[in-house]
């Protein structure tokens, strides 16, 4: 199921997007508002629009945001990192968190941002606190793109992640979250344009999403809502202002975000 938070004329709701399975052409696909937050059972009031007349909004405004570092072996190499022998954990904040279509804003200090197509773990109703990597995916409500926006150049002059990664808009959510998708082995692509800048497969990752779970979850507690981003495959490179950049997802969909300068 492919669950979106959306704008309507009547206010913002979790809404089921309906229609052909591979589709993202809001043309053919509808929305059915659903009653509250749908951790908690999916109720639909009854209301359906097209995808078409309503504005997607990020899936998910979580309590905070975790981000996996290194976790593709050919992108620690491509930025000259060793591999780490645990996950590598930081932090992005609640305001960096923008929706399908909104545009990520350059900050003036940067002179070199760049695109990371990763795929996002969205936790469920239960939370996780010291779960095992047993029981890690009974926490995970579903996946969402995410684009792990980064200025470089601040990255490796501050050593840590904080300020490169945590500007307002630099952390795309969307366009929904998938209850069902094959995690395991999925395409994960960044395009800048109609040009292929990553192209990697999630059974690349070092560390799997069950272990990132039980591994985050022992550090701090998971709240619902809490989205982990598991990494980004080689390939990553600059953004500029006027260009268009999308992460796409095999079995779960494509988020596209302008590119635009802080006003």
């Amino acid at each position: 199921m492919r669950i979106a938070l959306f704008a309507h004329p009547g206010g913002r709701a979790f809404g089921a997007v309906e229609g052909p399975a591979g589709t993202d052409d809001p043309e053919v696909l509808t929305i059915a508002e659903l009653e509250g937050v749908p951790f908690s059972g999916i109720r639909y009031t009854g209301e359906r629009w097209t995808l078409a007349d309503v504005e997607l909004l990020p899936p998910i405004l979580p309590s905070k945001v975790v981000g996996i570092g290194r976790n593709y072996a050919a992108h620690a190499s491509e930025l000259g990192n060793e591999v780490p022998s645990s996950p590598l954990l930081f932090l992005k904040p609640p305001t960096s968190i923008i929706g399908p279509g909104a545009p990520i804003r350059l900050p003036i200090d940067s002179k070199q941002v760049e695109h990371e197509a990763e795929l996002a773990v969205v936790i469920g109703g239960r939370g996780a606190r010291q779960v095992s990597r047993e029981d890690a995916m009974k926490s995970v409500f579903g996946f969402t793109c995410a684009n792990d926006v980064t200025a470089r150049d601040q990255q490796r002059s501050d050593v840590q992640f904080t300020r490169a990664k945590g500007y307002d808009s630099f952390c795309p959510l969307g366009p929904w979250i998938e209850t069902d998708l094959n995690w395991a082995d999925v395409g994960v692509q960044a395009l800048v344009g109609t040009d292929v800048r990553q192209d990697g497969r999630t059974k690349d990752m070092i560390f799997d999403v069950p272990t990132l779970v039980s591994y985050v979850s022992h550090v701090m507690t998971l709240l619902p809502g809490d989205v982990i981003l598991t990494g980004t495959p080689a390939g990553v490179g600059p953004i500029v202002a006027g260009e268009s950049v999308s992460v796409r997802i095999e079995g779960l969909g494509t988020l596209t975000n302008p590119v635009a300068n802080r006003a």
